[in-house]
């Protein structure tokens, strides 16, 4: 099962990746809409948006239906981790605690302590 947890958290890390494509995408400036969603980085943010979900379906193979949305609350911190790194965006001490209490309901759930 632990093979398919991990093609799991692939898929949300890559999920996260495409909505840092897309932001990127959508700071731009556009000669008209057509452009502003037909161009490579919005096209290829939507290809990998779809593998993640081939990737998710793949892995609900083994991974057990009730571990889904804890799996899916790590992209909390891969995109706090990308907005922070990327986009510079401000880390505080309540995003530092939001994201501890994430990991602490994640950890909790997984190995019941």
């Amino acid at each position: 099962m632990i093979l398919y947890v991990l093609i799991y958290l692939a898929g949300v890390f890559i999920a996260a990746v495409s909505q840092v494509m897309l932001k990127k995408a959508a700071q731009r400036e556009y000669e008209s809409v057509a452009k502003e969603y037909l161009n490579p980085l919005v096209i290829f943010a939507y290809v990998l948006f779809f593998a993640t979900t081939l990737m998710t379906i793949f892995a609900y193979k083994e991974v057990p239906l009730t571990y889904g949305p804890i799996l899916e609350s790590a992209s909390y911190i891969f995109v706090t981790i990308f907005g922070v790194t990327i986009f510079k965006e401000s880390f505080g001490w309540k995003k530092g605690l939001a994201l501890a209490l994430i990991i602490i309901g994640i950890l909790v759930f997984s190995f019941g302590v």
